[in-house]
């Protein structure tokens, strides 16, 4: 799978400029995960209202990359989802409280590409995904198949929040919340665009065990694309992802 990346755009606590992000891609450290979020200022407050933390970094993380009216296929992907509201949702039935519709309708993990279709007027594709440690690839694959399609570029948003202390024994790869934005492209349909944002994605068998990477997948490609690496690979299970860059 051939594509280009178009643009990029990312939050993170503490990392909300290309500057920040530059610098942590060099010197990589988990950061403090104290509950801030982004604003999302471009929304009214009554939308911003009923958006949660994670819906908040993906409107936030993917809104610069697309025109005001321009449609493009959406891809959301995300591992663990919704977290903390699922956690809350299970916390009532504990307690034998009645669940709250609004909160359980927005708990889905198909939720935040719908807020964002609706909040954008987006009529085209939309796309949520949840796979494993290479959910990222997984969504690029989605990415190259709606570029195959005919689209002419693909949004395609990875976002976690930290998860409650509760999952600390079973949730390990989510060292800090964040959400990356890429706007996709397919590799023959700018020739002006610069060389080095062609990309190549391979699959191939993974022979032995797979270890936990150090830092999640979609983390590991913004630091590739700020520090100007041209391989990538990520491993996991039976599965080993090979990057290229494309010059």
């Amino acid at each position: 799978m051939k594509f280009r990346i178009d643009q990029l755009h990312a939050w993170a606590p503490g990392l909300n400029t290309d500057e920040a992000w530059q610098a942590w891609a060099h010197h990589p450290v988990r950061l403090p995960d104290n509950g801030e979020q982004p604003g999302c200022e471009f929304l009214p407050p009554m939308q911003r209202r009923r958006l949660s933390r994670l819906a908040r970094m993906t409107m936030h993380a993917a809104w610069p990359l697309c025109g005001e009216q321009e449609q493009l296929p959406f891809v959301f992907a995300s591992r663990h989802g919704e977290t903390p509201r699922t956690f809350a949702l299970l916390s009532e039935v504990a307690d034998g409280q009645p669940l709250s519709p609004t909160q359980f309708g927005l708990s889905v993990h198909n939720a935040i590409a719908g807020q964002w279709s609706i909040l954008r007027g987006q009529h085209g594709e939309s796309v949520a995904l949840a796979g494993e440690a290479d959910t990222f690839e997984h969504a690029m694959v989605e990415a190259a198949a709606l570029l195959g399609e005919g689209a002419p570029a693909v949004l395609v948003v990875i976002a976690e929040e930290r998860p409650p202390s509760a999952y600390d024994g079973w949730i390990d790869d989510v060292p800090f919340s964040y959400a990356v934005a890429l706007r996709v492209g397919g590799i023959d349909s700018n020739p002006a665009a610069p060389a080095d944002q062609g990309w190549e994605l391979c699959l191939e068998p993974q022979q032995g065990t797979s270890t936990t990477a150090t830092w999640p997948h979609a983390l590991d490609f913004v630091r590739a694309l700020h520090g100007g690496e041209d391989r990538l690979e990520h491993a996991w299970k039976t599965r080993r992802w090979t990057w290229h860059r494309i010059r």
